[in-house]
């Protein structure tokens, strides 16, 4: 099936409504508000209780970064600068600068699962030749970035508190005084809050919280990328309309987690048409047909995903680090890209 034939039957799907829009602002903002002052509350009850009302609000934090997510796609509002003015408001809640994200994320639909075109918003990732090809070091650099504990526990505090806050070298001015401002702010609600109930208090409640929802975000992008039979060519065969249905998976979540995540596990609908806002992204799937048959994966089968770290050009699918010796090595020598030697 051809992009434009597929776009054509999504289309109707991409326009935001404003009412809608509006009502997920109220039903998302809100109740983690509430949430985080419970949170609060709570400390001089027990810390467990804290944790719970904390673990709450992590998923309303999800939530929000799906509207910041959104925003950047200029698919919330029909208007740019309310998009514009929300993201920035979603990104400081959830350490998101708007502009640099927008423009990382775009570079990602342009390019994911296109072999050649690896390296801006996505993750690390090596083909078995590549990897056989790699010095020592970097198979070890490899394999660390590829530990859970190390991608979803360490890898929010890195990318969310570290990375976040720079600019990117090309970057424009309007990206950097984006990024400038979102630091400031970040730093004025900070401190604001410790002031007002103490630093101890703030980490206490918004540690748990931070790294939750931090960790739930990386899951959710790993797990819609990195599955057995996904989809990845090198720029000659690379076909857009594949690389969304067939390199993005379906992630089907019981109802109470898919509203939490915005709906993103329709993440092959999303990479179709960036354009339809996170609660229409259901109702494109249900209406087309062809989007029936996409990858699918549940929540438990989702846990597989964990051994996957390699991808087999030849066999067209992931495979983990043990499985390597078992693949008939090639002959064909391999030429790297510059950020992965």
């Amino acid at each position: 099936m051809t992009l434009k034939h597929l776009r054509n039957q999504i289309a109707i799907y991409e326009k935001s409504t404003t009412k809608d829009s509006v009502w997920q602002l109220i039903n998302t903002i809100i109740p983690f508000i509430l949430l985080w002052f419970l949170a609060y509350r709570s400390l001089s009850i027990s810390y467990i209780i804290t944790f719970i009302f904390s673990v709450a609000a992590a998923g309303f934090l999800v939530r929000i970064f799906i509207i910041f997510h959104d925003c950047c796609h200029h698919s919330f509002f029909k208007n740019r600068l309310a998009n514009k003015i929300i993201g920035t408001i979603t990104g400081v809640l959830t350490l998101f600068p708007y502009e640099q994200w927008a423009h990382e994320h775009s570079v990602h639909h342009a390019t994911s699962s296109n072999l050649d075109k690896r390296g801006v918003g996505d993750l690390w990732m090596l083909t078995v030749q590549e990897y056989r090809a790699s010095s020592p070091g970097v198979k070890l650099g490899y394999r660390l970035y590829r530990n859970p504990f190390i991608m979803f526990v360490l890898g929010p505090i890195y990318q969310f508190l570290l990375k976040n806050r720079f600019n990117r070298k090309a970057a424009r001015k309007k990206e950097r005084i984006n990024t400038y401002l979102t630091n400031l702010l970040i730093i004025l609600v900070s401190s604001l809050l410790c002031l007002a109930i103490g630093w101890k208090a703030f980490l206490l409640v918004e540690g748990p919280i931070f790294l939750l929802s931090g960790s739930a975000g990386i899951w959710l992008f790993y797990v819609q990328h990195t599955f057995e039979d996904s989809y990845f060519e090198g720029n000659k065969d690379w076909d857009y309309v594949k690389a969304a249905v067939e390199g993005s998976s379906f992630y089907k979540l019981p109802k109470l987690l898919q509203w939490l995540t915005g709906n993103i596990g329709y993440h092959h609908v999303h990479h179709l048409s960036p354009r339809i806002p996170n609660y229409s992204l259901e109702s494109a799937h249900n209406q087309t047909k062809v989007l029936q048959n996409v990858p699918t994966i549940t929540l438990s089968e989702s846990i597989s995903c964990l051994r996957y770290h390699l991808w087999d050009g030849e066999m067209k699918k992931f495979v983990g680090f043990n499985q390597v010796k078992a693949i008939p090595k090639k002959s064909i020598a391999v030429k790297m890209k510059p950020e992965l030697k």
